[in-house]
């Protein structure tokens, strides 16, 4: 009996793990392809680092971010439009991107722009959800896989409450 009470005492008082969801959308746009991502987490983070993957997609998908190099005609740089944060370096060609994110709140919604291209087809300028299935979102230790409306979510215990 003093075990069980003194368990469910330790249970009750124990700090417990909040969720912390990151939801990445992609949308194309001409002339500019567009990704948001909103934390629906019930807590602050004080950093976090996202890194979207498209070399996993089967769509041969990259980065045109200048009018020389692997891309195709139109090209766009990356530029954010709502929120800031920092990037790694995204040269043309690359196939993924880590996005850092300092002091992350409940409902923090940061969105950039560039241009994708698709070596596979002959649409090539033109991406759309379905060819982002199967790029990787990877937060922490977690990944999920883009679907084929462009969106992909992790779920981690990333904060206390």
């Amino acid at each position: 009996m003093r075990l069980t009470t003194t368990l469910v005492s330790t249970l009750a008082f124990a700090p417990l793990a909040a969720t912390a969801m990151i939801s990445v959308s992609f949308q194309d746009g001409a002339p500019k392809d567009r990704f948001t991502l909103i934390y629906s987490g019930d807590c602050v983070i004080e950093a976090m680092d996202v890194r979207i993957d498209l070399g996993t997609a089967p769509a041969g998908l990259i980065f045109d971010t200048t009018g020389t190099g692997a891309g195709v005609e139109v090209f766009q740089p990356l530029e954010w439009v709502t929120g800031t944060a920092r990037t790694s370096d995204v040269t043309d060609g690359d196939t993924a991107l880590t996005v850092s994110l300092d002091q992350v709140a409940p409902g923090d919604t940061f969105a950039f722009t560039i241009d994708i291209d698709d070596t596979t087809s002959t649409r090539q300028i033109t991406v759309d959800g379905s060819e982002m299935a199967g790029a990787t979102l990877r937060l922490g230790g977690a990944e999920a896989l883009f679907d084929g409306t462009g969106v992909a979510q992790i779920a981690s215990p990333a904060c206390r409450s």
